[in-house]
Parts: C-alpha cells; sequence; structure tokens
C-alpha cells in the first residue's frame, strides 16, 4: 500500500510540473486568454462601427437632409435655389480651369 500511495504521490507531483512549468500549460493559457480578452475588444469596437454604419444607411435611405448634406460635402453639389459664390484670396493662385471635353464622332 506504501508504494502505491508513493506512486501516486510521484505522479501528481509530475503531473503539476507538467501543467505549471511546459509550454502546453499554464503559460498557453493564460496567452489564449490575452487573445480572447483582445479580440473581443475589437469585435465590441466592430459592433459599434457597424451600429454607426447602419444608422447611417437609414438615415440616407430615410432622411433627403442627409443625403443633401452628403452631396454638398462630397460632391459639392448646390440646390437650385441657392446660388454659389466663391471668395478668392489676394494671394492665392488662380486655378487653372481644365481643358473642355468634346465628344468624337466614331
Amino acid at each position: 500500500m506504501r508504494i502505491f500511495a508513493a506512486l501516486l504521490a510521484i505522479t501528481l507531483i509530475l503531473l503539476q510540473g507538467r501543467l505549471w512549468l511546459s509550454d502546453r500549460g499554464l503559460r498557453e493559457v493564460s496567452g489564449l486568454q490575452a487573445s480572447v480578452d483582445a479580440q473581443r475588444s475589437a469585435n465590441q469596437s466592430q459592433v459599434e462601427r457597424n451600429r454607426q454604419l447602419g444608422a447611417e444607411v437609414a438615415n440616407l435611405k430615410g432622411g433627403l437632409t442627409a443625403l443633401e448634406e452628403r452631396a454638398r460635402s462630397e460632391l459639392g453639389m448646390v440646390a437650385a435655389s441657392e446660388t454659389f459664390y466663391q471668395v478668392v484670396r489676394a494671394n492665392t493662385p488662380v486655378p487653372v480651369a481644365p481643358a473642355p471635353v468634346t465628344a468624337r464622332a466614331d
């Protein structure tokens, strides 16, 4: 019985050593836990971004105000009832107008 108890104690010590000291033991578990935490954080930020994009899409589909604002800021559009004035300072060079494009007859 003593030999069995000693053998059991040695086996327990070896298994504990393997758990605590090996590369595939608790070190790997803690590294994987850190990776999981980082991924959860990244997922949370992506969920927030998706929510914002969904709200923006819904606003663009339903409201003309957001669509008009985006057309003004990104495309430089002006409404038909508005007049566009461009203020040019004296010390800035005048931009060169692009050459007119004509259609070719094939």
